[in-house]
């Protein structure tokens, strides 16, 4: 199993970017029962979780990021998205994405990918 997280990149203030993480290998059943989720980690600081799709599509984000980021998935691609808008500098960090299978062992990351703001 692995998870390519693509998408990150230098925005500036005000900007917008579109994070896409595929599940290649995973087994469809495994990712329609996960939970589904993105987090970052900025230099200096403990990684954070910033927004969250569980199994039955109910969403949560933290409030550093309601109103701004979507998250949302594609069953059948086995992807996990993250649209980000209106960024701002506090949101430059490593994106990584993350499947956690409920009542289940298994719990992929990806390798992250760079987000850097501009003000």
């Amino acid at each position: 199993v692995q998870l390519q997280a693509s998408g990150g990149g230098l925005v500036q203030a005000g900007g917008s970017l579109r994070l896409s993480c595929p599940g290649s290998g995973i087994i469809l059943s495994v990712f329609t029962n996960s939970d589904l989720a993105w987090h970052r980690q900025a230099p200096g600081k403990e990684r954070e979780l910033v927004a969250v799709i569980y199994s039955g599509g109910t969403t949560n984000y933290a409030d550093s990021v309601k109103g701004r980021f979507t998250i949302s998935k594609d069953n059948r691609k086995r992807t996990v998205y993250l649209q980000m808008n209106n960024l701002k500098a506090e949101d430059t960090a490593v994106y990584y994405c993350n499947v956690k299978e409920r009542d289940g062992l298994a719990n992929y990351w990806g390798q992250g990918t760079q987000v850097t703001v501009s003000s």
